[in-house]
């Protein structure tokens, strides 16, 4: 719990200073064009939309992290979750496309996510039953589906244009209780994995699997059948991503779209109090890491540290909490 605590109050610093950069920023822009007075309502209205958009991407990208945390909580890894996201992106595109098959969009959707499921099952299986590592199989997994996406799409941007503006305004550009719909999408997949993790005996499954998958399987344990099922939620969130993500952008590039977001779903995870080793994570953590990581950038541009150095920042602050947990975790031990 104090880790917790600790991460919140990192948290509540980093977005207090963003806030009062972007004040005053704004305010001083104003008084060097020469004004009278501050126009506070501008300001306010230039926070309320800076808040929406950071709320926007905590909702989407919670949605990967969330995947990769239960499957590090297993014992697992997944390198492929950026590609997936690429090829679902792009599938999805040409299966809505009256250029390409034209597909109405729920069996079209509803497609692209078992596609992520099937993805997730091979990896399972190859992981579990041949016993290959996951760090080996999930790698394949990246450069095997970025290469089938950029192969089904001829390597060309697919887009859908005007035609589904109503689809993407109802699945993802309106509002819910005055909040992004990526948001809502979110919370209610963390109440779910929330309810499944700490309330469900198959969760506590999942944290003996990555404590000791040994001793787990020595208890009696299915321990293959819930890795399987961790790694097929991860993929089938990372698809939902890909869906999402179209919504979002209007088109898909698939030798591009999703790059490297498998860094920032572990990244996420980690920084939300997952450890690499297994056994360890909490679902409101992942939120605070997912938080802090799309903070940062953030935040980085607001005191103007040049936005070449986001991804250094962000090393900087992953490393810098895994540094963190290992001290903490030898002082506990030593304690006990």
């Amino acid at each position: 719990m104090k880790k917790f605590i600790g991460l919140f109050c990192f948290l509540l610093i980093i977005y207090g200073v963003l806030m009062t950069s972007q004040v005053v920023g704004m305010v001083n822009k104003q008084r060097e064009a020469g004004a009278s007075s501050i126009d506070w309502a501008r300001i306010e209205k230039a926070v309320i939309d800076n808040n929406y958009n950071l709320l926007e991407r905590v909702g989407l990208n919670g949605i990967v992290c969330l995947g990769a945390a239960i499957l590090i909580i297993s014992g697992g890894i997944d390198l492929s979750i950026g590609s997936v996201v690429g090829l679902s992106a792009t599938l999805l595109a040409m299966l809505l496309r009256n250029e390409d098959y034209g597909w109405h969009p729920v069996p079209a959707i509803l497609v692209v996510l078992l596609m992520g499921s099937l993805i997730g099952l091979i990896n399972g299986l190859l992981v579990t039953k041949v016993r290959v590592q996951a760090f080996v199989v999930t790698l394949c997994g990246l450069f095997v589906f970025r290469g089938a996406a950029r192969w089904v799409a001829r390597d060309n941007v697919k887009g859908l244009g005007v035609q589904y503006d109503g689809l993407t305004e109802v699945l993802y550009k309106s509002e819910s209780l005055g909040l992004p719909r990526s948001v809502i999408y979110f919370l209610v997949l963390a109440i779910i994995a929330a309810v499944f993790l700490h309330l469900s005996i198959y969760g506590r499954y999942l944290y003996a699997i990555g404590n000791n998958e040994r001793a787990a399987r020595y208890s009696g344990i299915a321990t293959d059948r819930y890795k399987l099922v961790a790694y097929v939620i991860c993929s089938t969130l990372a698809a939902l991503y890909g869906v999402l993500y179209l919504m979002k952008h209007n088109s898909a590039q698939p030798s591009s779209d999703g790059n490297f977001l498998e860094l920032y779903a572990i990244a996420g995870a980690v920084l939300g109090g997952c450890s690499l080793r297994g056994g360890e994570g909490n679902i409101l953590g992942v939120f605070i890491g997912t938080a802090i990581l799309i903070l940062l950038p953030n935040l980085t541009n607001m005191i103007g540290i040049p936005s070449s150095l986001e991804y250094t920042v962000i090393g900087g602050a992953l490393l810098l909490g895994a540094i963190l947990d290992e001290v903490l975790r030898r002082f506990g031990t030593v304690q006990k």
